[in-house]
């Protein structure tokens, strides 16, 4: 095996582009995979922008996770074998044809499943696993809003919430297209956000008790407006701004919860724990097929630019992967 690896390079501001870097050795506790498919996430272009740095230790390399197969393993790990097919969640260095991850952050990939497919998962479900279900606590019976409904989470929060149990799924979306989309994965309404106004719609149809939101700016009194007595709003991100002028006084008088994590920097004992709970509350219904992966794209490792493109432009449905 070679000691190097070709990777995507980030330099200078200009075009990504391949670049010949060392190969990674996997730590006791890590495994080595062999990449053949690399996610993309709205956080890569956070951190090519220079606004997401990677947390202490990790790879400069862009890339939150990855799919393929085990080459390698540390002598302390106990689960994985060379020849395993897995999906991984990293804290980075995920554009690239080798990656290190942590044992406790790697998925089995199920029988019939393709590694494109498998691609599609693991920030996606950790991230809804540990917002929606874990720090506010959507129990069956709630309704449950989720913005960004064909994005990379959107599509697996909505089907997340369906096989719990949901009563209602409202979804946001900025085409018909993308709404008609959000219904076929299980949303009740999908509201286009151009033409309606979200809050007043579920305010209609019987309110949120979740909503998952990565919108921010003025989606924040939206919500507010939208939530039910005893509601939880989560954001995992601010695209449209971390300010604005809020009225409180409904936080007050319906006994809101307002809650924002991010999911990267977690130490790997959290984050194993996340996939432990993923994969014991969803990852039967990956493999059983009532939960899809929804692909938008692959592009080859080289084309890295472009699909950077297609994620700023918001076009997309789905997940956007590069190939190796």
């Amino acid at each position: 095996m070679s000691e190097t690896m070709k990777a995507v390079e980030v330099q200078d501001g200009g075009p990504l582009h391949l670049a010949d870097m060392a190969r990674p050795e996997p730590a006791p506790n890590e495994i080595l995979v062999k990449t053949a498919f690399s996610g993309l996430n709205r956080a890569d272009l956070v951190q090519r922008a220079g606004a997401y740095p990677p947390p202490p230790g990790a790879s400069p390399i862009l890339g939150l996770e990855v799919s393929g197969t085990v080459e390698a393993v540390g002598n302390a790990v106990t689960r994985w074998k060379p020849g395993d097919r897995v999906c991984c969640l990293l804290a980075g260095g995920g554009y690239a044809e080798y990656v290190t991850v942590d044992e406790g952050s790697a998925f089995p990939v199920p029988d019939g499943l393709s590694l494109d497919q498998a691609a599609c998962l693991p920030e996606a479900m950790m991230t809804v696993w540990a917002n929606v279900f874990d720090r506010v606590h959507l129990k069956a019976g709630e309704n449950f809003l989720c913005h960004g409904g064909t994005s990379g989470i959107g599509v697996m929060a909505i089907q997340m919430a369906r096989v719990a149990g949901a009563a209602k799924i409202f979804a946001t979306a900025g085409t018909g297209e993308k709404c008609q989309i959000a219904s076929s994965l299980g949303a009740t309404r999908a509201i286009d956000y151009k033409t309606e106004d979200f809050a007043e719609v579920v305010r209609a149809e019987g309110g949120a008790d979740v909503i998952l939101d990565m919108v921010g700016g003025d989606y924040i009194q939206k919500n507010i407006s939208a939530a039910n007595p005893d509601g939880r709003i989560i954001n995992i991100a601010y695209q449209n701004g971390f300010q604005a002028t809020i009225n409180f006084a409904p936080v007050l008088m319906k006994r809101l919860t307002l809650a924002a994590t991010t999911l990267r920097a977690r130490p790997l004992p959290e984050k194993k724990r996340i996939r432990d709970a993923v994969e014991a509350d969803f990852w039967p219904h990956v493999a059983n097929g009532a939960i899809l992966p929804v692909l938008h794209k692959v592009f080859p490792a080289a084309e890295a630019e472009q699909a950077h493109q297609l994620m700023a432009s918001g076009t997309h449905i789905g997940k956007i992967l590069i190939s190796w």
